[in-house]
C-alpha cells in the first residue's frame, strides 16, 4: 500500500500528474484544484495517497491535505459512490461546502456536481447524516440551547469528514469563542481553517 509520495510533479494530463520519487514516476489522480497547482511547480511537493487495486488497473489517487483523503475515504464509503464520482466531488466543492450541504440537506447544491443525481444526494445525505448521529451522546449533557447544539452539529460534522474527535472538538470550541451567535456553517468553515494549521 503506497500511503503517501514526495516527489516533484514532472508532467501533467486531464487528471493526473506524474510524481517523480528519486527517478521512478508514479501517476496520481488527482483533483482539479490540486491539478492546477501542482501542474507548473517544479519543487518537492507531498502527497497523501490511497491506492485502489481492481481486476484491470491499480490505480493512486493523490491529495495535498489529509482531511481531503479522509474526505475521499468516507465517499468511498457511500453505496454506490465510487473513487470517479468521488473526485468529482472534491473538484467541484469544498469540503466545508460539503459538510454544510450534507447538515442542511440541500438536495440542490449536491446534484450541481456530475455523477451526483437526486438518487445519490440523498444517499449521500442518509448515509453520513447517520455517521454524525453515532456521536450524538458525546454531548454533556449539561450542555444546552442553540449555540451548544450548533458545536454539537459542526464537531459531528468534522468527525464525520474524519477529523479526530477531540481535535474537532477543540478547533470548534476555539471557533465558538468569537463574537456572535455561532451559526453551524460558520463553525465548520473557521474549525477546518484551525485545523488546517495545525
Amino acid at each position: 500500500m503506497i500511503a503517501q509520495l514526495s516527489g516533484e510533479p514532472v508532467l501533467a494530463g486531464d487528471r493526473w500528474v506524474v510524481i517523480d520519487v528519486h527517478g521512478v514516476g508514479y501517476q496520481v489522480q488527482v483533483t482539479q484544484p490540486a491539478l492546477q497547482q501542482l501542474k507548473d511547480r517544479h519543487e518537492t511537493v507531498k502527497l497523501y495517497t490511497l491506492m485502489a487495486v481492481r481486476d484491470d488497473a491499480i490505480t493512486l489517487y493523490g491529495f495535498q491535505h489529509q482531511s481531503e483523503l479522509e474526505m475521499f475515504r468516507i465517499l468511498i464509503s457511500v453505496t454506490g459512490i465510487g473513487p470517479q464520482i468521488a473526485m468529482n466531488l472534491l473538484s467541484q466543492i469544498g469540503i466545508a461546502e460539503f459538510a454544510i450541504a450534507i447538515l442542511n440537506e440541500d438536495e440542490k447544491t449536491l446534484t450541481r456536481i456530475s455523477g451526483i443525481g437526486t438518487k445519490s444526494a440523498k444517499r449521500l445525505i442518509l448515509e453520513l447524516r447517520d455517521k454524525m448521529k453515532k456521536i450524538s451522546d458525546t454531548i454533556p449533557s449539561g450542555e444546552t440551547g442553540t449555540g451548544s447544539m450548533a458545536v454539537h452539529d459542526a464537531v459531528s460534522a468534522l468527525v464525520s469528514l474524519g477529523f479526530a474527535e477531540n481535535e474537532s472538538r477543540d478547533a470548534v470550541n476555539a471557533a465558538a469563542r468569537a463574537p456572535g451567535t455561532p451559526t453551524v456553517q460558520g463553525l465548520i468553515r473557521a474549525a477546518l481553517v484551525i485545523v488546517k494549521e495545525h
